[in-house]
């Protein structure tokens, strides 16, 4: 089974040009010819119990201080997941959306893997506002680490 590896993403980026902090997470997969609209969906569509707790209980916090909730759900006409589709093609789906606080996209590119399947490459990029966007980063980022690998991981088969 591969893991979910870290790669340095170079700002600006073309999703999002002013934003100011990024992270990206690659995964190697078996599938050859992957969409990039439906690795997104695999990855981002729905969310295991402990990661809906955990979105729960920050829509609680940040509903106090007027930001966005973010909802995990799957069908959803022009989003994937809780993340609308800001620009999609066969190889890159762009989502995200834009707060008070900070702008965020999540980037999934998916490239072919050399004959071996497929690399798909989790970006997520954001222009954090104010005192208010840098907080929230500073605090999330290392559940944001955990859930994307998770996350990611889902598009491994299972043996």
């Amino acid at each position: 089974m591969a893991l979910a590896r870290s790669e340095i993403v170079t700002l600006p980026h073309p999703a999002l040009p002013a934003a100011d902090w990024a992270d990206c997470y690659v995964l190697s997969v078996k599938e050859a010819d992957m969409r990039a609209i439906d690795a997104a969906r695999r990855v981002l569509g729905s969310a295991p119990g402990w990661i809906r707790s955990l979105l729960a209980l920050r829509n609680r916090i940040v509903g106090v201080v007027g930001l966005k909730s973010a909802e995990l759900k799957v069908g959803a006409a022009g989003s994937v997941g809780a993340f609308p589709i800001v620009s999609e093609g066969d190889r890159q789906v762009v989502l995200g959306f834009n707060d008070k606080h900070l702008d965020f996209r999540i980037v999934v590119d998916v490239r072919p893997d050399g004959g071996r399947g497929s690399v798909v490459a989790v970006t997520t990029v954001v222009d954090r506002h104010n005192m208010g966007g840098r907080a929230y980063i500073a605090l999330i980022t290392p559940f944001h680490k955990a859930i994307v690998k998770s996350l990611l991981s889902r598009l491994e088969p299972k043996s």
